[in-house]
């Protein structure tokens, strides 16, 4: 048990030292312009956001699978499987960004053409993606390079790159949006800066670790292996379709809190970054859950073993260790909810209204925790029609619950909606682990 114990908190701790500073890069540049200019500035923000998130939440499969793949190869000790698979999401990824170039301003235009926002808002969503698009291929590289290492069961790349990434991203757009110009839409800029550093380093990192895995293989030929490419693409196709219902889920969010004015949008803004703020503590043990279950599957494939019991052990404590994150986190939003909403902004409207939303601020560690760690753990297993399927339930639940509930509690059925879409989660995921175990053959 202890030698579980370490081996999980030896993936998890780096990817929580990383984690700690992803949401400190949305809460500062939240802040920057929330200090700087007013409700309509964050609303823009928001929607600026919520445009990326349409675009790059459906490259997700990136990060998912490539990670579960890797680490099964890792299991296996296939070090060509290993070369191959990072060789193809980067190629992926690339390819992805060149898409996303070519469709910017269809994309952005047509978008904001659907999303109820003042025109105000709109116009500074517009200015802020036309700068932070130059972003696509580090950022969606990126996504393949830390699935990747996760999967080799390494978290300190990837921690490293996470901290280089999140510090520059907020020292320079701190700087851009204080003392130039540029004002709030500094921040845009910041991140695209932010983005190819941390591309440089990830590179470096793989050089320095790594080189020796693809000696005498050639990447180009790797990532043109027909065989291999349908293997990856079968499982992404699922993933993708699990990225198209995490956008219904947040996006939808943001955009049905736009129809309620500027103020709801700010304040919704803020509750989803406070809400987020404890999954980054989290998905350091989801990651953990990623290496070593798709490491226990992987191995099965080699060697003769009960292995139901190993995975069994590592789903059990992963899910310890997440809950008390979760029991933390209520107690912590319960005490002290009012410093983190005065750290977001000083309108003194948005913070009035924030304080009536505490009480789902405090609800949502407990009832997401689930859903965030069965996702690491299907992710080890590669499990993609799973991960699919579970999704498909929670996106109909968010939808569900907003037409049922909107025309009787007004903006708070959008939150009555999220909370929906985290129950159904988490009961298909934990209904389907044991018809998953026994699709691998696993007792």
């Amino acid at each position: 048990m202890k030698s579980l114990n370490s081996q999980i908190l030896r993936l998890a701790i780096p990817s929580i030292l990383a984690n700690i500073t992803i949401p400190l890069v949305g809460l500062v540049d939240t802040a920057i312009v929330g200090h700087i200019a007013n409700a309509t500035a964050i609303g823009g923000i928001a929607i600026g956001t919520m445009l990326f998130d349409l675009l790059y939440w459906n490259f997700g499969f990136l990060r998912v699978g490539t990670s579960g793949m890797t680490a099964q190869a890792y299991g296996r000790g296939d070090r060509v499987e290993c070369a191959r698979l990072l060789s193809q999401s980067v190629g992926i990824a690339l390819i992805g960004a060149t898409l996303i170039w070519l469709i910017q301003w269809l994309f952005v235009n047509i978008v904001l053409m659907l999303v109820p926002c003042s025109a105000e808002v709109a116009t500074f969503a517009r200015e802020y993606f036309f700068i932070r698009i130059w972003a696509a291929p580090a950022t969606l590289s990126l996504m393949a390079f830390k699935g990747w290492f996760i999967g080799m069961q390494d978290t300190v790349s990837p921690m490293i790159t996470d901290i280089v990434v999140n510090v520059v991203n907020m020292v320079v757009s701190y700087v851009l949006a204080i003392y130039t110009p540029m004002g709030a839409l500094g921040v845009a800029l910041g991140t695209v800066t932010a983005q190819f550093t941390g591309l440089i380093v990830a590179l470096i990192l793989l050089l320095a670790k790594y080189r020796h895995l693809w000696k005498g293989l050639s990447p180009l030929r790797l990532a043109m292996d027909r065989q291999g490419m349908r293997r990856l693409l079968s499982l992404n196709g699922n993933l993708f379709i699990r990225s198209l219902c995490f956008m219904v889920v947040y996006v939808g969010f943001t955009s049905l809190a736009s129809k309620y004015g500027d103020v709801e949008l700010a304040v919704s803004t803020i509750m989803m970054k406070l809400f987020m703020l404890f999954s980054y503590f989290v998905d350091g043990f989801a990651y953990a859950g990623e290496a070593l279950v798709g490491k226990e599957f992987g191995c099965r494939e080699m060697e003769s073993k009960d292995w139901n019991s190993d995975i069994g052990r590592v789903v059990r404590l992963l899910f310890a260790w997440s809950l008390g994150v979760g029991v933390l986190f209520t107690l912590l939003f319960a005490i002290w909810s009012e410093p983190f909403y005065h750290a977001m902004t000083s309108d003194t409207i948005v913070l009035s209204r924030l304080e009536d939303y505490t009480a789902w601020l405090i609800a949502m560690p407990i009832v997401s925790t689930l859903a965030f760690m069965w996702d690491g753990v299907y992710a080890g297993a590669t499990a993609g029609k799973q991960i699919r399927n579970g999704m498909i339930y929670a996106a109909l639940a968010f939808v569900m619950g907003y037409l049922i509930t909107y025309q009787y509690v007004d903006v708070l059925s959008i939150y009555i909606a999220y909370f929906a879409h985290l129950a159904a989660r988490v009961l298909y995921l934990t209904l389907a682990w044991k018809h998953t175990l026994a699709h691998f053959n696993i007792k």
